[in-house]
């Protein structure tokens, strides 16, 4: 999507006072409950509902969410439709019961027809883990495997071909929060504390509601799932190299951490900068225009480092040798990545370079899309 274009889209979210309505039909669910809930962070609320008659039609309306995406889902008795509202507009459901969850057609919404997509596999991830636990040939311990390996599938789909490709989305917030049932007992799909390579998804989309839904209640929450997995990643890795380290004593920032060698080998970390103001640059040293980017970033540096500016320079250059040879003479910090690293941050990347501004107390305080002149904006925060 064109950068205007997410503007816009932002602007209308932000800005809009009216309702939303979802309406449609559902037939063969004569006298049934038809209800309307929001999926509230502490479980689903129950907001409305109606007595389905012959014709299954059915409408309902609700104020629009001011300051973020939120979710909604319709239901009777075990059959759920997910949506997702972030204007005001009306969304359109078809369906027929006893099979709407898994049969039905939803127009309105820029994520509606996505998160059907990742419905629909989420209830075929459920048939294939009910099929594997009834496996009479499967032990435990091959039925754990199994479920663990179908998982790890699924999610490697999920995150490839929709959480990468646009984290901003509700969709992809929808997707972190999927899960399935294993012999009796809930399973979330992604789960930071019990795969530590789930929180990279987890900090691509914490970092997009950052920069555009700064300080919603979804926003937050999801950033400090992000942060306290990192923090058990850390203590797990530490682990792992034979290390103790005290829980207490594992500092817990407000920004996604990047955590790479420079060009001398020392490793340096983001969040070492807490104290500085910090220009975030993801460059491309093998692009066109590169040496024009370096010296204006080099006019920048040398104006603002003495009140406090650093930069933090990630190249995305394959080889490693033109890197070094072309970061030698640089004074700031110059590491680099093939992008697995910093996915939390190259998600808003439609071309290189891209900058995030970071201010003194380790907070990402302006995006991509949010940076209109570099030099100015920097000053903001010195």
């Amino acid at each position: 999507m064109p950068a205007a274009a997410i503007v816009a889209a932002l602007c209308l979210t932000a800005c809009s006072n009216g309702n939303f309505k979802i309406e449609g039909t559902i037939t063969e669910a004569a006298d049934s409950m038809l209800y309307l809930e929001n999926m509230a962070l502490d479980g689903p609320q129950k907001i409305d509902s109606v007595k389905l008659t012959a014709d299954g039609t059915f409408s309902f309306s609700r104020e629009t969410p001011a300051d973020a995406p939120d979710f909604y889902r319709l239901r009777i008795a075990q059959q759920i439709i997910n949506f997702a509202v972030d204007s005001t507009e009306t969304i359109t459901v078809k369906a027929a019961y006893p099979t709407m969850a898994s049969n039905y057609t939803i127009e309105g919404g820029e994520s509606n027809a996505t998160i059907r997509e990742l419905a629909l596999k989420q209830i075929q991830l459920q048939a294939l883990a009910k099929k594997i636990v009834e496996a009479p040939d499967l032990n435990a311990n091959a039925v754990g495997d199994s479920i663990l390996a179908t998982v790890a599938a699924y999610k490697k789909d999920v995150m490839n071909n929709y959480i990468y490709k646009e984290p901003g989305k509700a969709s992809s917030y929808f997707a972190l929060f999927q899960g399935i049932i294993v012999g009796g007992s809930y399973m979330m799909v992604f789960d930071p504390r019990r795969d530590i390579d789930d929180v990279k998804p987890f900090s691509a989309v914490a970092t997009s509601w950052d920069t555009f839904h700064p300080k919603s209640l979804r926003g937050e929450n999801l950033h400090n799932i992000t942060l306290e997995a990192m923090k058990t990643k850390r203590i797990m890795q530490a682990e792992q190299e034979g290390l103790t380290i005290d829980a207490n004593k594992v500092v817990v920032t407000d920004i996604i951490d990047i955590v790479l060698p420079d060009n001398k080998g020392v490793t340096r970390r983001l969040t070492d900068l807490k104290g500085k103001v910090v220009l975030l640059d993801f460059h491309l040293f093998g692009a066109e225009g590169s040496m024009q980017r370096i010296i204006a970033l080099r006019e920048l540096y040398t104006k603002y480092h003495d009140r406090g500016l650093e930069i933090y320079q990630v190249s995305l250059d394959e080889d490693e040798h033109f890197w070094k040879t072309q970061t030698a003479a640089l004074p700031w910090i110059s590491v680099r990545d093939d992008g697995s690293n910093t996915q939390s941050y190259l998600h808003q990347a439609q071309s290189l370079p891209i900058d995030y501004i970071i201010s003194r107390e380790n907070k990402v305080e302006l995006g991509p899309q949010q940076i209109k002149n570099i030099e100015a904006d920097i000053a903001k925060f010195l």
